[in-house]
């Protein structure tokens, strides 16, 4: 295998139900997820889910009002983080969907983390 960084099968996993939802019932869009964060495994060698620091769609309007100020909130201080979320927008002709990958990291942390 080449060096690098690997992606394990279960943040593809989310990013592939993340993707699709077309036929989902009411109560599985709610158990979707609205903003989810990936980060480095402690050896530093996969891409792995961050436990705990989701967005679900149920939580928006419920527990959490402004999902943006929420996902910047579950940013770390001292650490890089990698977010996907799910980012509807509205067109003249209908409303539509995309989903934003971001990386987040600032000049502190370590290269290796970037």
């Amino acid at each position: 295998m080449a060096p690098g960084v690997a992606v394990s099968d279960r943040v593809i996993k989310v990013f592939d139900d993340m993707k699709v939802h077309n036929s989902s019932t009411p109560e599985e869009v709610k158990k979707h997820k609205k903003a989810v964060f990936f980060c480095l495994s402690k050896d530093k060698k996969n891409i792995i889910l961050e436990e705990g620091k989701e967005i679900l769609v149920s939580d928006v309007g419920q527990t959490v009002d402004d999902p943006y100020a929420t996902f910047v909130k579950l940013l770390p201080d001292k650490d890089c983080r990698y977010a996907l979320c799910d980012a509807p927008y509205q067109t003249k002709e209908r409303r539509r969907r995309t989903w934003c990958l971001s990386s987040g990291h600032l000049n502190v942390h370590p290269l290796r983390a970037k």
